[in-house]
């Protein structure tokens, strides 16, 4: 997936859509609402292949969804040494996010992998920013922003 930080995104009218958009809409709106428990549920019953379902869903979303909810998924590998999340943790406070998830590998060859999730409502700074300042510090490797509606 492309860094979302870099691309431009549009506002468009529902009816411009694709097909296949609009129904992968209905199906993330089938998955929220809990009328359906799971994405091959939700895909059958808007007569949607599941692989247009998964080009789709990180693309196409409603536009209140995207002004309600600012959050954000960044995936990074780190160097294991003592301390690092702390440290992570601590420049995501400084930047006044709110950790909803955190999911860390156990370190192999020492390296961890890091999946965050964050509440970017009250962010105080452009995530672009936010991003390159994760990326700085001098244990991560890499940072990748995996999903967001925080733009």
């Amino acid at each position: 997936m492309k860094d979302v930080t870099s691309q431009r995104f549009y506002l468009v009218r529902e009816d411009v859509l694709t097909e296949a958009m609009q129904k992968t809409l209905e199906a993330k709106h089938l998955l929220q609402s809990g009328k359906v428990s799971s994405i091959w549920d939700a895909v059958k019953e808007v007569d949607l292949s599941r692989s247009a379902f998964y080009k789709y869903r990180d693309a196409v979303f409603p536009f209140h969804s995207i002004v309600q909810e600012r959050i954000l998924t960044v995936f990074l590998q780190l160097e294991d040494r003592e301390g690092t999340l702390a440290r992570l943790l601590s420049l995501v406070a400084d930047s006044t996010c709110n950790v909803l998830t955190i999911h860390q590998t156990i370190p192999i060859q020492g390296r961890a992998s890091v999946t965050l999730s964050l509440d970017v409502t009250a962010m105080n700074k452009e995530l672009d920013e936010f991003i390159n300042e994760m990326k700085r510090l001098d244990f991560v490797e890499s940072a990748e922003v995996i999903s967001s509606g925080a733009l």
